[in-house]
């Protein structure tokens, strides 16, 4: 199955909310995460730009979107990105592929 990345920032009620309820959001999460068919791989809170980032696992992209726009509903976040990731054996076979078309491509001026 595909791998994803969420990542997330919380709005300010939101933290005020588990300031003032501590909770695991992980465990928060999961429900939604069984009801999917998602697999949480891993759930961090992050120091920098997002305060927290997701890995997972989904049967598909449709799936996927289908929890972050679940998620991005509820009000709970400001802002949230989906990223689909790949394998270092995927990468390579993107490569090789890429290897065997850069002949047929021309770039600005070239032709």
């Amino acid at each position: 199955m595909p791998h994803y990345l969420f990542t997330a920032s919380y709005t300010s009620d939101s933290i005020k909310a588990m300031v003032g309820n501590p909770q695991d959001r992980g465990e928060a999460v999961k429900p939604l995460m069984a009801a999917l068919g998602v697999t949480l791989h891993n759930l961090y809170f992050t120091l920098g730009k997002d305060d927290v980032i997701a890995i997972m696992e989904a049967p598909d992209d449709e799936t996927a979107v289908a929890g972050s726009m679940v998620i991005g509903a509820s009000g709970a976040f400001s802002s949230g990105a989906l990223t689909k990731l790949m394998t270092t054996a995927d990468a390579v076979t993107a490569m090789q592929k890429a290897n065997s078309a850069v002949a047929s491509y021309n770039t600005p001026g070239s032709a």
